[in-house]
């Protein structure tokens, strides 16, 4: 029995040697996802500049020739118009009309035939106005910069809504890449690439970056499929895998020589399970509106004849390697069944969290477990809240629903424990049909003094709002933290501001402090009425 879980362990320790291996992939990915957006924004960036420079100059020729010119329309003002246009790199038409479109003059001798694409938009802290035209019959895109002055006169200059230098620019991005340049009420000036695919999205993972064009409503947009980028890097993966093979071979290789060299033993803990030393410990979850104890999560310690008390993180997941977990989690539930039983009949309706691991949802056991072990126990199975962790998401096996469905069926809840933590989504969360969202310790972590906003765990609590699903904080440590919580609407927490994590006893003595009075009203309903006695005249 121990050369065989010896040999387990060391299956485990292959595999976990060869995880930085498998990990190469995911490194990879976040470097050039951070590379490459760098790029992708200083591109558009880029971009951006150079459409603003064009623009910008198109407003300096305005304000020249209202200031050098004599009166508008003039010989010398169209001549000066027409000087602009040809020494400037800007402008293709200078244009005075008045509010009502008649045009009265313009740099090149002809009337000017436009159509207007969008509204005229305005420009912070100027008083010309700028809006997307096309200019006779090329339709192509330019932009009108115009300034109305005087008795009702416009004048206005017409600038390449794209310019030759930003177009050597676009051409310069990735292959795949999409680039769109428009107004900031959304109206398109032009675009390359396959914009409809990207507007769709259809699971593809992009890099996203955009910039506006200084001050004025101008938008750039770039995005690049990530896959496309990440393609560029096939030799690097390479060097980076074999590299990494060659380490962590090595490493278990001396590793395998100093188990066989030491003859470590394995851990027992088949036995442990029988002889009933994996123990239940009750964290207890309080009402942050009332102060009063709402439930608790039951977590598991060794406690061995020694005396030693041995963590989780040491055997859990050894249990669920080899499958031990499950018989470990009848073991717990049998104990507290019979651990709370006497307190929830004093304090009936409190809810207990049961931990479930990946194990259970690969055949109906768990259901059935639970059924034949709280059938008799004075806990009600509405009581009952048994948690899977955002860690290690459930597989689509056949049976996953059909365990859910029992659990509900029974009227148990499920919920999500470290949330935020792992990869699921909101869709993930609701096909599941999680009740309860746990937020894990490291979001409430951040909460500290003096802060005002968490925009992660802000995030995560109004997710579970979009869900419909009840929120307990975990790693509750200072009041702060409870306070900042329960300004945003969540009601129950844990952690170690109001309790560590308890024996049976103490949890049911905690249990009927805290909740005293409910106590005392339960007992003063349950009393007889005092007899009154008739006594004769």
């Amino acid at each position: 029995m121990r050369a065989r879980y010896s040999n387990v362990l060391l299956l485990v320790a292959a595999i976990l040697a060869f995880l930085p291996v498998m990990a190469v992939d995911f490194l990879l990915d976040i470097y050039v996802w951070g590379r490459e957006r760098t790029d992708l924004q200083q591109r558009t960036e880029t971009v951006a500049s150079r459409v603003q420079a064009t623009a910008y100059e198109a407003l300096g020729d305005i304000r020249q020739l209202i200031s050098n010119g004599p009166s508008l329309c003039s010989p010398a003002f169209v001549e000066q118009a027409r000087l602009l246009i040809e020494q400037g790199t800007a402008i293709r038409q200078v244009l005075v009309e008045n509010i009502n479109g008649v045009q009265f003059c313009d740099a090149l001798g002809r009337t000017m035939s436009f159509r207007p694409l969008s509204e005229e938009l305005a420009i912070p802290g100027r008083s010309e106005k700028l809006r997307l035209v096309t200019v006779g019959a090329s339709n192509l895109p330019m932009l009108q910069v115009s300034l109305v002055f005087g008795a009702g006169r416009k004048l206005s200059v017409f600038a390449p809504a794209k310019p030759e230098a930003a177009q050597s620019t676009i051409q310069g991005f990735a292959t795949g890449s999409m680039v769109r340049l428009q107004l900031t009420d959304g109206t398109l000036i032009s675009e390359m690439g396959d914009a409809a695919t990207y507007d769709a999205r259809s699971g593809t993972e992009y890099l996203e970056a955009s910039a506006l064009a200084g001050d004025l409503p101008i938008r750039v947009s770039a995005a690049l499929p990530f896959a496309n980028a990440r393609a560029g890097y096939g030799v690097l993966d390479t060097a980076f895998t074999l590299l990494t093979c060659l380490s962590f071979g090595t490493w278990l290789l001396v590793a395998l020589r100093f188990v066989r060299r030491n003859e470590l033993p394995a851990f027992d803990l088949e036995r442990a399970i029988a002889l009933g030393e994996i123990r239940p410990y009750y964290q207890p979850v309080i009402d942050l509106r009332t102060g009063q104890l709402a439930g608790c999560e039951v977590l598991c310690r060794w406690e061995k004849r020694s005396g030693e008390i041995v963590q989780p993180g040491l055997f859990i997941e050894y249990a669920e390697t080899t499958g031990l977990a499950i018989p470990m989690t009848v073991s717990l539930m049998h104990q507290v069944s019979q651990d709370l039983d006497e307190l929830n009949r004093l304090v009936p309706g409190l809810k207990v969290s049961i931990n479930l691991f990946e194990g259970h949802f690969r055949d109906n056991r768990i259901v059935e477990d639970v059924h034949n072990i709280f059938s008799p126990s004075a806990l009600k199975f509405r009581q009952l809240v048994f948690e899977i962790t955002e860690r290690s998401p459930i597989d689509k096996h056949p049976h996953t629903k059909s365990v859910i469905a029992g659990l509900h069926a029974l009227g148990c809840r499920l919920a999500m424990d470290d949330a935020g933590t792992g990869h699921s989504n909101l869709a993930y969360m609701q096909t599941l049909g999680v009740d309860i969202i746990k937020i894990d310790r490291v979001f409430v972590d951040m909460i500290k003094t003096g802060v005002q906003q968490v925009p992660v765990l802000d995030g995560l609590i109004n997710m579970s709002r979009e869900l419909g699903t009840d929120v307990i904080a975990e790693g509750v440590e200072t009041e702060e933290q409870a306070v900042y919580l329960r300004a945003r609407g969540v009601v129950m927490a844990q952690g170690y501001l109001f309790a560590p994590p308890l024996k049976a006893k103490a949890y049911c003595n905690f249990a009927r402090a805290v909740n005293a009075h409910m106590i005392d009203q339960k007992s003063e309903a349950e009393e007889p009425a005092p007899q009154q006695t008739v006594t004769a005249a």
